[in-house]
């Protein structure tokens, strides 16, 4: 039998397994996991919702969509042998783009030491590959913006469809300002160089905020919240480094 002091609280219980309490409360009205209450009906977990918990997280890992994790848990049949070739091979691919960024790092990296320039072509291609990630964000930062970020309110600042044009183009552009961010990180967030980066950073920005206070204001919060956990801050396309220098020249450069 558990002990009462086994039990802890939906906040506890999220903060030590890296997850956010939304996500228990998502897990919870797909039946995989079933709380116990307190007498003043607050949610508690015990040990056996904390396995539960980890192998709820487990599966999720491999790709299986919480309606898969629920039908495998109740005993029900699920084609792991088909989910686990897809994982295999999205594992695959991800190898080789890991692959050919390491190789297209090592080779800008030794052109730097014979004291040549990175043309500009190869920047781009460099940071397309090693810094933006077509990969979604992962559930802990996808939670974190679900929460700050009003949805709706940037569908209706962006009615247009989003094409896998516009994605490439974005991610390009990102890539460059972050591989530029990550060259200047140790140095002096107040330098012109670095304020003039700082600039270009939120003119990106704008692009997809158009300028708009509110949805500036979530955005911010989301990502300073990304920076502060430790799960969703691993998902971010750049490092926590990067975001506190460029949070610094943009104080610097005055709020842009």
């Amino acid at each position: 039998m558990s002990r009462p002091s086994e039990f802890r609280t939906a906040a506890d219980t999220a903060r030590r397994l890296g997850l956010t309490v939304r996500a228990l409360r998502v897990y919870e009205r797909h039946g995989l996991v079933r709380p116990g209450r307190t007498a003043a009906g607050w949610r508690v977990y015990g040990p056996d919702e904390v396995a539960r918990l980890h192998q709820v997280t487990a599966l999720k890992r491999l790709g299986l969509t919480l309606a898969q994790i629920a039908a495998l848990l109740r005993g029900r049949g699920v084609d792991l042998e088909r989910l686990l070739a897809a994982q295999e091979e999205n594992l695959s691919s991800r190898k080789q783009r890991i692959d050919r960024a390491l190789h297209l790092v090592r080779r800008a990296r030794a052109r730097l030491a014979r004291g040549e320039i990175l043309p500009a072509d190869d920047l781009v291609e460099l940071t397309k590959e090693t810094v933006m990630s077509d990969q979604p964000p992962g559930p802990e930062m996808k939670a974190i913006f679900d929460k700050h970020v009003d949805a709706e309110r940037v569908k209706h600042l962006h009615p247009q469809e989003w094409t896998a044009a516009d994605q490439e183009k974005a991610s390009a552009e990102w890539g460059a300002l972050i591989a530029e961010a990550e060259r200047l990180k140790d140095g002096d967030p107040a330098a012109p160089e670095a304020i003039d980066l700082a600039r270009r950073w939120m003119a990106q920005v704008r692009k997809f905020t158009q300028g708009d206070a509110q949805l500036n204001q979530q955005l911010g919060a989301a990502w300073r919240e990304v920076a502060t956990d430790p799960k969703a801050s691993q998902q971010m396309p750049f490092s926590p480094e990067v975001f506190a220098f460029i949070q610094k020249a943009q104080a610097a450069a005055g709020g842009c």
